[in-house]
């Protein structure tokens, strides 16, 4: 698979990402239900194309990671939280998260931010790999946060020094 070109996204990228995040969707990383029709939109109030980028190869939307502040309070502004990560399957160990992470990270430091944090499912062991590769390290573990399928999972709270 040729390198992903990584862009920010646009309004006319809402219904791809909106089935990439749908058959992306699975209980290693979501802790959601699965969507089911009809489907809300990929932008909302909350994130919208500014809060995206796209990874594309061939003019094919492949993956996409959602970048925004944990919280409203002033004191926090210099935090910027991963807050969604997709990578089609047929991309999958193509090098498209890494790509993604490492936009991610640039785009943050643009923004003005000293640090980047996410969560990520205890049980999700490619995930926290990858994380971990890229410069993330696990800050804090809520252990049992989440009762998914009939089993309590770990919620991990990772972060990294822009």
């Amino acid at each position: 698979m040729p390198v992903p070109h990584i862009r920010h996204a646009t309004l006319d990228d809402e219904d791809a990402l909106g089935r990439l995040d749908r058959v992306t969707w699975s209980p290693l990383h979501s802790v959601q239900p699965r969507p089911q029709p009809p489907y809300e939109p990929f932008y909302n109030e909350r994130f919208g194309p500014r809060d995206h980028l796209v990874a594309e190869v061939d003019g094919v939307v492949v993956g996409y990671v959602r970048l925004g502040c944990p919280t409203p309070l002033a004191c926090n502004a210099h935090v910027r939280q991963i807050q969604g990560l997709a990578v089609a399957e047929e991309a999958r160990g193509a090098g498209v998260g890494r790509a993604l992470l490492r936009a991610v990270r640039d785009e943050a430091r643009r923004q003005g931010a000293r640090r980047l944090t996410l969560r990520v499912l205890g049980h999700n062991a490619p995930a926290r790999a990858l994380y971990e590769a890229e410069g993330f390290v696990v800050e804090g573990v809520l252990p049992g946060e989440f009762l998914l399928d009939g089993e309590y999972v770990d919620d991990v709270l990772m972060g990294c020094a822009l």
